[in-house]
């Protein structure tokens, strides 16, 4: 009795000790750390900071909710291996910084805010405060977590490429 009890005591512990680490955002960020996709120093830019905790993986970080969600649609093109669906993805509130839940932010498109890396997602914690910014700056819509998707990653990240390579052609 005394063993088994011994038993559930000592992994209920050590869920709680290995489980920690998806709990909460990393903050702050660790100023040398990069960005799992784009590889720029993350914590420059601090309102942008999103991570990702997978399960089995150290949580990684990105300079925006774009090459966050390059990563979550991809995880092997960046080192990542963890499955995607149990990971916890954290990302700031854009008006007060606040850590938000991923899966659960309204997030604003085609705004004229830039992030870190061009045209970015804009992540707010209620619909209210994301149709305001979207009034504001001229955003074309507001989605949800789900709403979000591979392609459109893709081409707002090639979007940003094309800029990049006009950029370069002018000079």
């Amino acid at each position: 009795m005394k063993r088994r009890l011994f038993v559930m005591i000592l992994c209920c512990f050590l869920t709680v000790i290995f489980s920690e680490p998806f709990a909460e955002p990393i903050d702050p960020v660790d100023p040398h750390e990069r960005c799992a996709v784009c590889g720029m120093m993350v914590a420059k830019y601090n309102p942008w900071i999103t991570q990702i905790h997978a399960e089995g993986e150290k949580p990684a970080m990105f300079d925006g909710v774009k090459d966050m969600m390059a990563y979550y649609f991809n995880p092997q093109a960046y080192g990542g291996k963890g499955n995607m669906s149990t990971a916890v993805l954290w990302v700031k509130d854009y008006y007060t910084l606040t850590w938000l839940n991923g899966r659960a932010a309204f997030f604003v498109v085609g705004s004229d805010v830039m992030g870190p890396m061009g045209e970015e997602l804009v992540p707010f914690d209620s619909l209210k405060a994301a149709e305001n910014f979207l009034k504001d700056h001229k955003g074309t819509k507001v989605l949800r977590f789900e709403d979000l998707d591979a392609e459109m990653i893709m081409a707002m990240k090639k979007k940003h490429m094309m800029k990049m390579k006009k950029k370069g052609m002018k000079k």
